[in-house]
């Protein structure tokens, strides 16, 4: 991304519903695998931006320690800052970490970027990652819902459920859990993006407040649905929990 999309989500990202209900969403479902799992090592916040979901996450996530990598040195040197956590710079195609070290591996919006080469960057994930260890991947859904927001933030590539799992078990993962999400504001978004611009700016932005509270209830009422074990039939984007296989 360009600086100026770093500094909008750095200044609106704490805030803004679309990042607090990934976030939680993200949380909440590796939360539940990496307990579940016997791997060690850290988690590593893998593209980690300006730091939010570092935030979230804290020191430590089931007792595994966080840190992060981010190739931008701006955005990594505000992430640290944030969240106070080790953030690295780097590229998710070529980690700077040692093999299978790391417990658990999360991927916000990572793979969908032009800079990033998704067969290398799982490649990658794969070996950093130790036996059994946990891997959640968020990404835009849908090729054709690609739009002037996606060009900002330099976004190449949607993916189907489909597309994701055989991408994912090509490159030595299992998947555990995957679900749409963002789903009972999928006709908004819809029509935003049959009415928008192709010269529009970021959807990253402040929202008057009871917009953004009615949107940040349908994302809640969608994660209560997620955690139970629903998993919801199309959306915005796209949720996926996978393992490293030995």
């Amino acid at each position: 991304m360009e600086r100026v999309e770093y500094e909008r989500m750095h200044a609106v990202e704490d805030r803004m519903w679309w990042y607090r209900g990934l976030r939680a969403l993200a949380a909440q479902l590796l939360t539940r695998a990496l307990s579940g799992s016997s791997a060690a090592g850290p988690v590593l916040d893998a593209g980690c931006g300006t730091g939010g979901m570092l935030l979230k996450l804290g020191p430590a996530v089931a007792g595994r320690a966080t840190l992060g990598l981010e190739y931008d040195v701006l955005a990594a040197a505000l992430a640290a800052t944030k969240a106070g956590r080790p953030v690295a710079a780097g590229s998710v195609n070529e980690m700077p970490l040692g093999g299978g070290t790391l417990g658990g591996y999360l991927s916000l919006d990572v793979l969908c970027h032009g800079g990033v080469e998704p067969a290398l960057a799982l490649k990658e994930a794969h070996r950093c990652l130790g036996p059994g260890a946990i891997a959640v991947f968020n990404l835009p859904a849908y090729d054709w819902l690609l739009s002037a927001h996606d060009r900002r933030v330099h976004n190449v590539r949607r993916f189907t459920g489909g597309q994701v799992r055989t991408l994912l078990a090509g490159h030595g993962f299992r998947v555990l859990r995957s679900s749409y999400w963002n789903t009972l504001l999928f006709p908004l978004m819809l029509l935003h993006r049959l009415v928008g611009r192709d010269d529009a700016e970021s959807d990253v932005r402040d929202y008057p407040r009871w917009l953004d509270a009615l949107f940040s209830a349908a994302l809640a009422a969608e994660r209560a649905a997620i955690a139970i074990g629903i998993g919801l039939p199309f959306g915005g984007s796209l949720i996926v929990v996978a393992a490293r296989d030995g």
